[in-house]
């Protein structure tokens, strides 16, 4: 596993300036256009500048209260009948689908910052479902939706400039987007136990994310007093796994700590899907400190594509191996689906959306022997 490894590499994660891709020069926007290229696809990752995303530090210091309340006060936004996509995750829930089992240690807050399609909000209602906020906090919206709309406005910019240095058209990718269940999340890793450290539990097991792009504003670490402070130890944090190459068949572990003033921006599944691999879903972890009680704060902006999207490698991509390695299409609401059951998020019996709507409508009919001599 990634993290049992923590060899971390002297390698360089490129940082794209958002300002590059804005630029009438032509100059500043190929040094972009290559970092993306190179982040995207060996890191699948980048650091971003100039990307207009305030302090997260309002959400954290809601969401932390919200954390604060008795189980039982929280409870009531506990909606696993929406597979989680709203409100309160409890811990102990989600789970890496290749990973060792064991969920990760996070409670989790859901909400969709940018609107959705209606029809599809009729056709996949528990993905595309209507926000939930905690009583007894006003600003709790208005400072979540704020934040998931400056991440996602920084995404489409990346992924416009992914399209233009991928030779595609500039709106390729963001177009896609249009209308897709796009949603903001906000978590608390919880304080370990000195044994739960020394079994090498981690915060957030590996997996790579499902979605098209996730944005990620940075987070805090909370001492065991409560405290804002740095990490204890420099072990703590962001790990990924870059792409294999001859050298390293199975790839190579770098440290996924951004540069002061920057953001994160991670590829998905259905982005690598839709260019062949050629653009990487990165495998990565979130790692604890070495001393137990410490806590951290983090949010995520997972931009998806529309739910109606077919996942394929597109035109461009399209070659027997990379039809190979990316057959069936697939669309992403049904993707969507697929990938919550695996994670544990929505039950298995969702996976019967997936067949013939109607059996049961052919079961009664025959039942009344209507084709009886």
């Amino acid at each position: 596993m990634l993290a049992r490894v923590m060899s971390e590499q002297t390698l360089s994660i490129p940082t794209v300036d958002l300002d590059d891709l804005r630029s009438d020069d032509v100059a500043r926007q190929e040094r972009a256009q290559h970092a993306i290229l190179e982040g995207f696809g060996t890191y699948g990752l980048v650091y971003v500048a100039n990307h207009g995303v305030a302090s997260p530090n309002s959400i954290y210091d809601r969401f932390g209260a919200f954390c604060a309340r008795p189980t039982s006060e929280k409870q009531p936004y506990n909606r696993g009948d929406l597979w989680y996509q709203r409100g309160w995750t409890p811990p102990n829930t989600e789970k890496a689908v290749v990973a060792s089992g064991q969920p990760d240690f996070k409670e989790c807050w859901f909400a969709a910052p940018i609107a959705i399609d209606p029809d599809t909000r009729r056709e996949f209602p528990e993905i595309a479902c209507d926000n939930l906020w905690p009583d007894g906090d006003a600003d709790f919206e208005r400072d979540y939706v704020k934040l998931g709309v400056a991440l996602h406005e920084a995404g489409l910019e990346l992924l416009r400039g992914a399209a233009s240095a991928l030779g595609l058209d500039r709106e390729t990718f963001a177009t896609l987007c249009d209308g897709g269940p796009h949603v903001l999340r906000a978590l608390r890793y919880l304080p370990l136990t000195q044994s739960q450290i020394d079994a090498k539990v981690l915060w957030g097991e590996e997996h790579t994310d499902f979605n098209l792009l996730t944005l990620l504003p940075g987070g805090r670490f909370h001492a065991p007093t409560g405290e804002v402070q740095s990490p204890p130890d420099g072990s703590s944090g962001l790990y990924l796994r870059t792409r294999p190459s001859a050298e390293a068949p199975d790839g190579r572990v770098v440290r996924g700590t951004a540069p002061a003033g920057c953001i994160v921006a991670q590829v998905g599944q259905q982005l690598e899907m839709l260019t062949g691999g050629t653009l990487l879903a990165t495998p990565h972890v979130v790692t604890a400190p070495t001393t137990p009680g410490w806590s951290r704060f983090s949010a995520a902006h997972f931009v998806h594509a529309h739910s109606r999207t077919v996942l394929a490698p597109l035109a461009k991509f399209r070659t027997p191996s990379t039809l190979d390695a990316y057959s069936p299409p697939v669309l992403a609401g049904t993707y969507a689906i697929k990938t919550l059951v695996d994670i544990g998020l929505a039950p298995a019996e969702a996976l019967n959306k997936l067949g013939y709507r109607h059996y049961d409508r052919l079961a009664s009919i025959r039942s009344r022997g209507v084709l009886d001599a």
